[in-house]
């Protein structure tokens, strides 16, 4: 049974501001409202047009709280389908809490987080999936990721979703058929068109699964670890790239302890920067905890930075043997991961020592990250480890580890109907695998549900969405 009484919660964040919004939703939520809304053109508010704004008063027991803006939505032409009330107040926490009280002990109880985007997806107003990129548009902090929550709020991957479980279904339903007519050995479905459909709905599947390698990054952010030993300008770096003083500099050896990370936007996608103490050997335990730190930070790392002090390794031929060793061993554990070799301070470095150092080490890129030579080079090379095709053509990208499992199940299903098809097995073996398939894509949209997933999901929302 869909809810209808009144919910009522603080829709802008908490704490004082120029505004805030408080709203409400409900079946009788513009009754609710008008009761202690004074309107300043002496209208009522339960006579005002759907979509429109009035100014006014709320008052409770002839005692003005504060001059609000009222817009009033009438369902099903609303956020949640049902009667919405949205006042504008004036932005004292005070002032908050005592419209919100009043209308607490007047017929409405505080929404659940998420209870109006659940409202909204059990009125149709749109589907999980949509519902679930709400909160990913709240959440993103930087351009890819607002596009793709964008897009996916408006129905992209919805659609798509939908249009092949429709298309599946009917598939279904004529398999279902011949199983009512088994003892008339007689095929109500077409086996060579059926076969093109799971084809194209299995590429569909694996391209949609294919995608959430860099959805999941773009969403999340690109975790960097910068390593390297002590003192070779790695906190430095930080700070060039955050262009603030974000890590404590030092020339003493080992004052980085403990990794320091901080995100910004590169292109548009976010890159999660972590600054980690230097490897070296120790007996400080401190340190020795921090270093071990590190190595855990390689391996939660995406990209690895490993940047070298250019002056230091000129004068010791023995640590340019050192570096090329490091360099090897970190990549040889980290196959799959982009790893560059960085030499800082080549702003001291001559043409001559740059040639010096090519003959030991290869793939170099040279950088300052004191002077912020190289720095912009160096952010563009970290682009190129993104696959931006995918945004940059508007195409669909899965972000969402639920509907990433949901799937992988549903592809798992569609490949055993193909066997089964090729091995030429029953009609009823195949409709099990068929409904398992739609069951799985049918998650996705929120067509099949329950009250746990939708507890679990919406549980993370904010409350007043």
């Amino acid at each position: 049974m869909i809810p209808n009484d009144n919910i009522i919660a603080l829709a802008t964040p908490s704490g004082a501001g120029a505004i805030a919004v408080i709203r409400i939703s409900g079946a009788t939520a513009i009754d609710t409202a008008a009761a202690f809304f004074k309107s300043a053109y002496s209208k009522d508010l339960r006579k005002k047009k759907s979509h429109t704004i009035s100014l006014g008063h709320i008052i409770e027991d002839n005692k003005i709280l504060d001059e609000v803006l009222v817009s009033i939505f009438k369902g099903p032409n609303s956020y949640t389908g049902e009667n919405v009330v949205e006042i504008s107040c004036h932005g004292s926490p005070y002032i908050q809490q005592q419209v919100i009280q009043l209308f607490l002990r007047n017929g409405c109880r505080t929404a659940d987080a998420g209870e109006f985007t659940l409202r909204a997806f059990l009125n149709g107003k749109m589907d999980l999936s949509q519902a679930e990129a709400v909160a990913d548009l709240i959440a993103s902090d930087n351009a890819a990721s607002h596009q793709i929550a964008i897009q996916q709020m408006r129905g992209g991957f919805s659609n798509e979703i939908k249009s092949l479980r429709a298309e599946l279904l009917n598939f279904a339903s004529l398999i279902e058929l011949e199983l009512d007519f088994s003892e008339e050995d007689v095929e109500f479905a077409d086996r060579t068109q059926f076969n093109e459909l799971l084809s194209r709905i299995q590429k569909v599947l694996k391209s949609l699964i294919d995608s959430f390698a860099v959805g999941n990054v773009i969403k999340n952010g690109i975790p960097v670890a910068i390593v390297g030993e002590p003192n070779v300008g790695k906190s430095t770096l930080l700070n060039a790239f955050l262009n603030e003083e974000r890590a404590l500099v030092s020339d003493i050896a080992g004052t980085t302890r403990d990794t320091i990370e901080d995100e910004i936007a590169i292109g548009g996608i976010g890159f999660r920067f972590i600054d980690t103490a230097g490897i070296r050997e120790t007996q400080d335990v401190v340190e020795g905890m921090g270093i071990k730190r590190t190595f855990e930070k390689i391996e939660q790392s995406q990209v690895i930075l490993l940047l070298v002090d250019g002056s230091k390794i000129l004068a010791d031929s023995e640590k340019l043997k050192n570096i090329t060793i490091d360099f090897e061993k970190i990549k040889n554990k980290n196959p799959l991961k982009p790893l560059l070799l960085l030499v800082n301070k080549a702003d001291t470095l001559s043409d001559a020592d740059k040639e010096v150092i090519a003959q030991h080490l290869k793939a170099v890129n040279y950088l300052s990250a004191k002077t912020g030579e190289g720095v912009e080079e160096l952010k563009n090379s970290l682009l190129q480890f993104v696959n931006t095709g995918a945004l940059r053509n508007n195409e669909t990208i899965v972000t969402n580890s639920r509907h990433y499992n949901s799937l992988l199940k549903a592809l798992e299903e569609i490949e055993k109907v193909q066997f089964g098809m090729e091995e030429d097995l029953s009609s009823d073996l195949m409709a099990i695998d068929v409904r398992e398939a739609l069951y799985h894509l049918g998650e996705i949209t929120g067509q099949v549900t329950n009250d746990e997933l939708l507890g679990n999901i919406f549980a993370n929302f904010c409350i007043g969405k």
